[in-house]
């Protein structure tokens, strides 16, 4: 049975939407120092920070499993404060054969954004 949609999520965040995009876009590797309980790790295989074509691998907790998933980051677009990463390994491709997630920053207001999670599977 082959699974394919679209699941969104949104929430309110206190920061600039620039640095939150700057965080998910160029510095992924900070988050487990922000989310320490939900992220434990976020490793550099192959390229550069903040590049398209970067491998990454997330280390993190998913009802209370510990869990993996290796990414490329596939687009950074600064002028929409986004950014696309697509799974290519880890425990999300034994439930979906393909997922891309996507990260976008909204401003809200002075010095807060929504962050919305995009996910494509």
């Amino acid at each position: 049975m082959t699974l394919c949609g679209k699941m969104e999520a949104e929430v309110e965040i206190k920061v600039s939407a620039e640095t939150f995009h700057d965080v998910f876009s160029c510095r992924p590797h900070h988050i487990s120092d922000m989310s320490p309980a939900k992220i434990q790790n976020v490793d550099l295989h192959e390229g550069d920070w903040g590049k398209p074509g970067t491998v990454i691998t997330w280390s993190y907790v998913h009802d209370g499993v510990a869990k993996i998933a290796k990414e490329v980051i596939e687009a950074i677009d600064d002028a929409k404060l986004s950014t696309t990463f697509k799974v290519i390994g880890g425990d999300i491709t034994t439930e979906f054969k393909e997922c891309k997630i996507i990260v976008q920053a909204t401003p809200k207001g002075e010095g807060s954004c929504f962050g919305s999670l995009d996910f494509r599977i």
